[in-house]
């Protein structure tokens, strides 16, 4: 195992996405605080829930070794913003984790990258690990853009942190045409793009450049542990697989396979 991996921890983070409710939460939950407790030191698991769920994150995973956190934060930390959640609100239940910038928030919602960073110094300011997540679109890729498009994503955070700050990150590739859609990126294509955004975190400082970089995009039991060996890719931001206790965690055991 290359050097620069071995020192690195691995994180694997679900995303529920807009999934769940109390009772098949609790079941999850448990099922998965129960079983993340063969992880052993250099392994991190979490799950970003819906906020109204944070509270039973909390009761429910308080204590255990899974971290929780939430899937969007506001850009700003109070007043009249109706249906809006500020960062401090979820710090308020003990999260660990705010994504920002999903592609899903990008596409749907209009986010651009300006607005994605200030929500990324909001969760900072809250004492929450941003997830900036970064992406391109099939065409995008087809056309040769990948790197234009993920680096002006990371850097228009970039230049709004301190390298302090840059340095609390969590970044996440996403490839919004491997989404929910079955596909995955090959562990090289996942690689070589990595690679890319490693490089251009080390252009900030060298403390920064060992953030954690994730890989999501459909990550399943039968290919996170080929995706995880990879040099640059420090785990997963996981999706429809997070749902399943048995398959997150075996995305889970992936993880500690290589990492030993």
């Amino acid at each position: 195992m290359p050097k620069e991996q071995a020192k690195r921890a691995k994180l694997v983070i679900g995303n529920w996405k807009m999934h769940g409710r109390l009772a098949e939460n609790a079941v999850l939950m448990q099922a998965v605080a129960t079983g993340a407790t063969t992880l052993q030191k250099g392994v991190r698991a979490a799950v970003c829930v819906p906020a109204p769920y944070l509270a039973q994150a909390q009761a429910l995973l308080g204590g255990s070794v899974v971290a929780w956190g939430v899937q969007d934060v506001s850009a700003h930390t109070q007043g009249a913003y109706t249906g809006e959640v500020a960062a401090g609100m979820a710090a308020d239940f003990d999260a660990t984790f705010a994504i920002v910038g999903h592609s899903e928030r990008r596409a749907y919602h209009g986010e651009h990258s300006d607005l994605v960073a200030v929500k990324a110094q909001r969760a900072l300011e809250a004492g929450l690990t941003p997830i900036v997540c970064v992406g391109e679109t099939l065409e995008q890729r087809e056309n040769g853009l990948t790197e234009q498009v993920v680096g002006t994503q990371l850097e228009a955070v970039l230049l709004v942190l301190s390298e302090a700050q840059a340095a609390k990150i969590v970044v996440a590739y996403e490839p919004v045409w491997a989404i929910g859609t079955g596909k995955s990126a090959t562990t090289a294509q996942a690689q070589q793009v990595h690679a890319f955004l490693r490089a251009q975190l080390a252009g900030k400082s060298a403390a920064v450049a060992d953030v954690p970089v994730l890989y999501g995009g459909s990550v399943k039991p039968e290919n996170a542990e080929e995706l995880f060996a990879q040099q640059d890719i420090d785990g997963g931001l996981i999706g429809g697989a997070s749902l399943k206790s048995n398959d997150f965690l075996a995305i889970c055991q992936a993880a500690q396979n290589v990492s030993v």
